[in-house]
């Protein structure tokens, strides 16, 4: 309620008149002067604070830091050469110890020395900072502390290095799941992750962390897997099982084989499929060398026409087309037959392979007259072996109308395997020997027997050096590579428009061919003179089993093939070979 003033009586009499006090109020003054007390307490408190602060802060010049921790060693407070003892004295002993690596699920160790990995001792300690001056900061660091990391050094190529050799030691490839046999016994792998080791994440962590004592963790990138172990276990129950639960039978024509459980194992394997399954795979070669030989009778080797020569005469003899298993069409449905239990069979279907040369083809050839003729004589013994295997090989050969024939191609490999014995050769200008030596004079009757026949040379290369028993120009070599590949080769193509048969008569002492077919030109052979003579020089031969040889000279020389129509004399085409041929060094044996 609204205090009213109360006036004093009066009597008519003037009074004085007073200050009018409310109730409860207290007086000014008073609280000024509470005021002023709490401000000097205020600010003496904050004066002593100040005062604190700057004591702590002038004698805490040239120390570390309070609260700083490094490698796990307190160093706060301290002289900065005193720190720097108190860290070596606690540090230095265990920085020539190996360091406990763990990388994901692998755990072994690095060397620091193999490293390369040193400390810098002051640049450690600068990372700790000037004093700070913030009031707050310094009153926290007396209840905490703050871990600051090393300053390593390290040498590049030996840390470089060491992480290569921790990547080898951390690395794992991923397993995927599978199911392998163990005989005819499916055993389930299960699928287990990789990992690999983080290279540059892991060169940061051990240049940060190798000084701590405790292990040091480097991070690895995970390789993972596509299987699941319930892929694995599905695959094991409904296909590997079964699959070898029992034998499957093949029937022929005629004749059955079986697939035993056993053969099954050794060609099924699992590849990894969509969503975490396997998916069964089978070799078809292993397959098919289990089948093959038991089902062998029930097939027929095919035969291509040839021509024999009987009473010197071109004689064609039959073709017969051939029958075989036709494995791929056999065997596709073998997956899902697999899935079966108890009898289990499939059909062997078989496939029609007709002659390459069928006998009409050999009667329409027009194969009914020599068309070219060459004998060569001369070689020894060894070498006439195997003239007379390659003569055999050819004999009979048919070249179509437009087809290439190529030496190598027609015999294949000419090793001991195919009948060929070690015989003399030219290697670099001097004797030397080689299994399958003496085909080049083959090679040379043969190309002699295509010169004469008029054909088109696809093909061929004269000897480095002159052999007398040949033509100058007119002669040919061959080589192979030991796995048969061909390097030197002699090649002639059929334009006659008619076949060609290749006959080869051998003898002890001498090689003739002879090309059958029809005759379309008369052949001319001119040879030119020898220009650009050279010397045979000498040579040194080998130190073991030297044989000396007389050389002979190089020179240049060529040969002109004149056709002319059999049917009118006319000229029909005139083409000249020039050939250089190298001197052959003439071999002394010490």
């Amino acid at each position: 309620m609204a205090y009213e003033p109360r006036w004093p009586e009066s009597h008519g009499e003037q009074t004085d008149i007073l200050p009018v006090v409310p109730p409860g109020e207290p007086e000014r003054p008073a609280r000024r002067r509470g005021l002023r007390r709490a401000g000097w307490i205020s600010g003496g408190v904050l004066a002593v604070l100040v005062v604190a602060y700057l004591i702590d802060l002038l004698t805490s010049q040239g120390r570390v830091p309070r609260g700083v921790v490094v490698a796990g060693v307190d160093v706060g407070g301290l002289e900065t050469p005193v720190a720097e003892r108190e860290l070596r004295g606690s540090i230095e002993p265990r920085l020539a110890q190996p360091v406990t690596v763990t990388a994901g699920e692998a755990r072994t160790t690095l060397s620091p020395e193999a490293a390369g990995l040193r400390l810098d001792w002051s640049a450690t300690l600068e990372q700790a900072g000037d004093q700070p001056l913030n009031p707050f900061t310094r009153l926290a660091s007396f209840f905490s502390s703050q871990e600051i990391g090393v300053v390593s050094l390290a040498e590049d190529a030996k840390l470089g290095a060491a992480l290569e050799d921790l990547r080898g030691r951390v690395d794992r490839a991923p397993v995927e799941g599978t199911v392998r046999f163990d005989g005819t016994t499916p055993v389930a792998v299960e699928p287990k992750a990789g990992q690999k080791l983080d290279l540059e994440a892991a060169r940061k962590a051990v240049l940060t962390g190798w000084a701590k004592d405790q292990a040091l963790s480097l991070p690895v990138v995970p390789a993972p897997v596509s299987t699941t172990a319930k892929g694995v276990q599905a695959a094991l129950a409904d296909f590997a099982r079964p699959a070898v639960s029992g034998p499957v039978t093949v029937k022929g024509e005629g004749k059955d084989a079986t697939l035993q459980p056993a053969d099954i194992a050794a060609a099924l394997t699992f590849v990894p499929a969509d969503g975490g399954g396997l998916t069964p795979k089978l070799d078809p070669k292993k397959i098919t060398d289990a089948l093959g030989p038991q089902l062998k009778s029930t097939e027929q080797e095919g035969k291509d026409a040839s021509i024999e020569f009987a009473g010197g005469k071109p004689v064609v003899e039959p073709s017969t087309d051939g029958s075989a298993v036709d494995w791929d069409q056999s065997l596709k449905p073998l997956p899902d037959t697999l899935k079966q239990t108890g009898e289990r069979e499939l059909k062997a279907h078989y496939r029609k392979t007709p002659a390459k040369v069928t006998t009409e083809q050999a009667n329409q050839l027009g194969v009914q007259e020599v068309v070219g003729e060459f004998s060569t004589r001369g070689f020894a013994a060894d070498s006439g072996a195997n003239i007379r295997v390659v003569a055999d090989k050819v004999n009979g050969a048919i070249v179509k109308p437009g087809e290439t024939f190529s030496l190598n191609g027609f015999t294949g490999p000419r090793g001991t395997a195919q009948g060929y014995v070690e015989a003399g050769v030219i290697e670099n200008g001097a004797p030397a020997r080689e299994v399958g030596g003496g085909i080049s004079q083959f090679a040379t009757t043969l190309y002699n027997a295509a010169y004469f026949a008029g054909v088109k040379d696809a093909g061929h290369r004269e000897h480095s050096y002159y052999i007398s028993r040949y033509p100058p120009a007119r002669e040919a070599t061959v080589f192979q590579n030991p796995n048969g590949s061909s390097v030197i080769d002699l090649k002639f193509t059929n334009d006659s428009g008619h076949g060609i048969a290749i006959q080869t008569i051998w003898t002890p002492s001498s090689i003739t061919v002879k090309l059958w077919g029809t005759k379309r030109y008369t052949v001319e052979s001119v040879t030119g003179g020898r220009t650009g003579r050279k010397p045979a020089p000498t040579k040194p031969g080998p130190a073991e089993n030297c044989h000396p040889s007389a050389g002979a000279e190089g020179f240049t020389t060529s040969d002109t093939r004149i056709l002319r129509d059999a049917a009118s004399g006319r000229e029909v085409s005139r083409d000249t070979r020039t050939v250089r041929y190298n001197p052959q060094p003439k071999i002394v044996c010490d």
